[in-house]
């Protein structure tokens, strides 16, 4: 309780001191750590617990006191490399890990971790150590704090040390089976680690079969095997969900479900661009995966929880599987878009950007099918009537106008333009009349900066006279006004660095447009627009000659000073 987070507070300050030490007199720091930790470690079993913890600890903070990049403590310096290998032999040989009190346990895992460096000096120790984590002194302990630490600690240490594992693989995989159960509510069993500690063994053990030296069908089955029973358990608790009348039984059963997913999401973390999928040959095993898993999406029951870890999944799919994901997206997505709410939009208009933003000119005949779909399931939810003072409301609907229009920008950054230009006239001017509205009528510059993106982006490919027909009245009769209409208005604070930023876009769009229309442009700022917000001819004369400067920078600043004198 207090006493204990007191005396954190004063551990902190004279770890402080701690730290100035070492800066006067290294050598004396590093020369009384050793005798200290020495004597202790000798006679650790008639210590008391305080004395033993505090030794441990004083070899933790050498590692910050006495720094060195890269945690390379065991090279360079040889006294103090070879003070440092003495005292992590004298750790892991003493038997220390075996006191029986929670702070020294947790101090010796921490320490083992923090050096792990030694370990590669020193690799016959890596056994006992392993063992420490994979027995009641670590992830068996009974205390849940252990437990949990140890967890966390055990999956970085085995990342660290991956290259040196390959001989404990399949007997670590064995240790750490009971750890893996999925503790489904019904049968009163209890997981020995909570959802989240499990989460670092799936890792754990997704890195020790990925990193492995194994040829790629070994790594595919050892995959199988962690794999396989989440998705047996998952098939039988989707089919009770179904039936459960109870909504407390069905909540228990979701949660149960989301963490299935999670774990084979989390085991997913070890892949990378040296070791895909493909080339570990587990793709198959994810693929199954994702036929067991998007069932869920088409459950009525618990949807916000069933759909938010299924998308997490396919996030994490996207970038292990690559293109072999494509065939699963369009009925994900037909399923995701049912009865939506403001939130599950805002979270699947992500996972939609980070496919058309990877997969491009792939993805374009989903988009063009999905496209309007997707449209009017934001429009419904940002139409509904909403009470005026209601906050939460307000703020969902601004979340989500910000997801439709990074969406947008996705999709014409990716060079899929056309996307939008194929859905016919009429609903062009339905997908581009938000932006204006964003762009000028919501006082929120994050959203007004990508509006403009989009807008500048959308007049450099259509602008010129070979683009979409009646896009370039479009530019003059909302494009143009935009780009005046929403710096003039009083929430559009200049003092305010996101609102800089939006006007700085807004001065891309209008040079965009007079480098599309050319003279033209100009033309219609001189005669038609400018005199209709009654500015005066000297200073239109002023502007339509810093549109024409060729340094776009100082018709930014430029810009900046028009607005400025001409709010009221």
């Amino acid at each position: 309780g207090e006493d204990e987070a007191m005396f954190v507070e004063y551990r902190k300050q004279l770890k402080l001191l701690l730290d100035r030490l070492a800066q006067v007199s290294p050598e004396l720091l590093l020369a009384s750590v050793r005798r200290v930790f020495s004597s202790t470690l000798q006679n650790w079993q008639t210590t008391r617990f305080m004395e033993a913890e505090v030794a441990i600890r004083l070899l933790y903070m050498l590692a910050e006191a006495l720094p060195v990049s890269h945690g390379a403590h065991f090279s360079g310096d040889v006294s103090k490399a070879s003070a440092l290998q003495d005292m992590m032999r004298t750790l892991v040989t003493s038997g220390v890990s075996s006191y029986q009190h929670t702070s020294v346990t947790l101090e010796f895992f921490e320490t083992v971790v923090r050096y792990e460096k030694f370990f590669t000096v020193e690799p016959q120790h890596i056994p006992c150590v392993l063992m420490a984590f994979l027995d009641h002194r670590g992830l068996w302990h009974p205390s849940a704090k252990v437990q949990s630490r140890t967890a966390y600690l055990f999956s970085r240490f085995v990342k660290s040390l991956n290259k040196q594992m390959n001989p404990f693989i399949e007997d670590i995989l064995n240790r750490i089976q009971d750890l893996l159960e999925l503790s489904p509510p019904e049968n009163g069993y209890q997981s020995l680690l909570s959802s989240d500690n499990q989460l670092f063994i799936y890792e754990t053990a997704g890195v020790l079969i990925v990193n492995s030296e194994y040829p790629a069908e070994r790594k595919q089955a050892l995959m199988r095997n962690l794999l396989t029973p989440l998705m047996e358990k998952f098939k039988i608790l989707l089919e009770k969900l179904m039936l459960a009348q109870d909504e407390e039984r069905q909540a228990s059963l979701a949660d149960c479900l989301n963490h299935a997913v999670g774990f084979a999401s989390r085991t997913s973390k070890a892949f990378s661009n040296k070791q895909t999928a493909k080339q570990c040959g587990c793709s198959e095993v994810y693929l199954d995966c994702l036929q067991t898993f998007l069932p869920a999406l088409s459950c009525p029951l618990q949807k916000d929880v069933l759909r938010s870890g299924v998308r997490t999944f396919l996030h994490r799919m996207i970038i292990c599987l690559e293109e072999e994901v494509l065939p699963f997206i369009p009925s994900a997505s037909e399923h995701m878009l049912k009865d939506c709410e403001a939130k599950d939009l805002q979270e699947f208009i992500p996972l939609i950007n980070q496919i058309t933003a990877k997969f491009k000119i792939q993805v374009s005949p989903f988009l063009q099918q999905m496209f309007m779909p997707l449209l009017h399931a934001i429009f419904e939810v940002l139409l509904r009537p909403a009470e005026e003072n209601d906050q939460s409301a307000a703020l969902e609907k601004q979340m989500l106008r910000r997801s439709y229009f990074a969406f947008l920008q996705t999709v014409t950054g990716s060079g899929m333009s056309e996307v939008i230009a194929n859905q016919g006239a009429e609903n062009v001017e339905q997908v581009l009349v938000p932006v204006i509205q964003g762009a000028v009528e919501y006082p929120d510059p994050i959203a007004q900066k990508t509006c403009f993106i989009i807008l500048s982006k959308l007049v450099e490919l259509w602008g010129g006279k070979d683009g979409p027909v009646g896009f370039a009245d479009f530019v003059y009769k909302h494009i143009v006004p935009a780009c005046f209409l929403a710096p003039l208005k009083q929430t559009f604070d200049l003092a305010d660095a996101q609102t800089v930023l939006a006007l700085s876009e807004c001065a891309v769009t209008l040079k965009t447009i007079h480098l599309k229309r050319g003279p033209e442009c100009v033309q219609y700022l001189q005669q038609e627009y400018l005199p209709s917000l009654q500015v005066a001819p000297e200073i239109i004369q002023e502007f339509c000659q810093a549109l024409q400067q060729p340094d776009a920078k100082v018709f930014k600043n430029y810009l900046k000073v028009f607005f400025q004198r001409a709010k009221p």
